[in-house]
């Protein structure tokens, strides 16, 4: 295959929560700590990108990216309401810093699934001061660390609480006509680390813990990145990222703003064509009116999802299955690329795209064939800008814990000794030099 030019930006994605270590002021750091938690462990330190950072940073630099996608968290900005915290802006600058240091294009994530737990006390995402909070942390970011960036992603995967409402309607839906063993896969399609399962069994007393750990009033449930979503609560995702996408352009015009969506390749079995179209309207065209002004939009894909007549269909029995529980297909890709493009006339990147495996000929072979699709995509005119491969290392997959392996590079997380996997030269060695 011919190398991606100069300018296309080649990298690799991570989250702040997921990489860092000890983000204590986190909603996620309460519920992994909670007594009644569906995470299998606590983050603790992560793999300490905090501090390691620079090793990292010149490790992709090494193997040839010139781009690094990672998030700022707004608990350590803003870890009590209206209390922000200098020094912690100040490591970003200095994860800027150190981006270009090493020639790497930074692109910024301002919210990757992680808030501050005041933010959940107040109602979290469903209620609407969370637009004008939001805004709040996102310009104290800007207004200090503008100058030095040209890419911003306001919020990451924006759909995904609206597709936690749909898989967790369709597992109740599907409990009361099947047996357990049919429902073992119903989380397989949700494109993050969750066990929809035992959120359910569990949804009781983790419901109460919740409350008591968030000092919620009763009858008030805990409203985060990984919970679902009413419609109001999708509208208060899309409206936070317009005003914060406006202040961004309004402060600094030259940031290229846009955000993330997880986007699966629906394909349609006989007879589900029209739950395909309500599906694919509700995890993507819904939400045009709301990004028309954007410079990009972030495409996030790792798998498929057939649909039937009812509507999303198991992962079929028999299918070459991810750690995570995912299809191994990295042909969707392509497929959701030129979907997107047919109705969103901007700049593409990708996001996120890859595979949990712990057999690294494997992910060579899911990168090979993903970006062969890209540049397929590219070839028939499509403006797709980038590709960020998901993850730089292995790391906390949320509920999931350390279980998936995603990283290009693998970790010893007893004395954080970071080991190049050959997946991490492979994709690195696909741009021009």
């Amino acid at each position: 295959m011919k190398a991606f030019a100069k300018d296309f930006l080649l990298g690799t994605a991570t989250a702040a929560h997921q990489v860092e270590g000890n983000n204590v002021h986190s909603d996620s750091w309460v519920m992994e700590h909670m007594r009644y938690t569906t995470y299998e462990e606590p983050s603790l330190d992560a793999v300490d990108h905090y501090h390691l950072y620079e090793e990292d940073i010149a490790m992709m630099a090494k193997a040839g990216y010139n781009a690094y996608r990672f998030s700022i968290e707004w608990a350590r900005i803003e870890p009590e309401e209206g209390v922000f915290d200098d020094n912690e802006v100040e490591h970003y600058r200095d994860v800027i810093v150190c981006c270009r240091k090493y020639g790497m294009e930074p692109m910024v994530t301002l919210h990757h699934f992680t808030s501050p737990k005041w933010v959940i006390t107040k109602g979290g995402w469903e209620v609407d001061s969370i637009v004008e909070d939001f805004k709040t942390y996102c310009v104290y970011v800007i207004e200090r660390l503008g100058k030095e960036i040209r890419y911003i992603n306001t919020i990451n995967e924006a759909n995904m609480r609206l597709q936690f409402a749909r898989i967790m309607e369709n597992y109740t839906k599907s409990a009361m006509r099947k047996s357990v063993e049919e429902n073992q896969n119903a989380s397989d399609n949700l494109q993050i680390g969750v066990d929809v399962q035992a959120m359910v069994k569990l949804q009781k007393a983790m419901m109460e813990e919740s409350r008591q750990a968030f000092g919620l009033s009763d009858g008030m449930t805990v409203n985060n990145f990984h919970s679902p979503c009413t419609p109001h609560g999708d509208e208060l995702i899309i409206r936070a990222h317009e005003v914060v996408r406006d202040a961004i352009k309004e402060r600094f015009p030259g940031i290229k703003v846009g955000l993330t969506l997880s986007l699966h390749d629906f394909q349609a079995m006989p007879g589900g064509e029209e739950q395909m179209e309500r599906l694919w309207q509700e995890e993507f065209l819904h939400y045009l009116p709301g990004i028309q002004n954007d410079d990009f939009i972030g495409v996030q894909n790792y798998t498929r999802e057939l649909v039937g007549m009812d509507g999303s269909l198991p992962v079929p029995i028999g299918a070459d299955l991810t750690q995570s529980g995912y299809e191994f297909y990295p042909e969707a890709l392509e497929h959701v690329i030129r979907k997107v493009a047919k109705d969103y006339k901007g700049s593409l990147f990708i996001t996120e795209n890859g595979v949990a495996t712990e057999n690294d000929q494997r992910r060579v072979e899911f990168i090979q064939r993903a970006i062969y699709g890209v540049k397929r995509c590219m070839q028939d005119g499509i403006p797709v800008k980038g590709y960020f491969y998901w993850s730089l290392m292995d790391n906390y997959e949320w509920q999931k814990a350390y279980g998936p392996k995603f990283g290009l590079v693998a970790v010893n997380r007893k004395n954080q000794k970071r080991t190049p996997k050959q997946s991490l030269e492979f994709l690195g060695g696909m741009r021009e030099r």
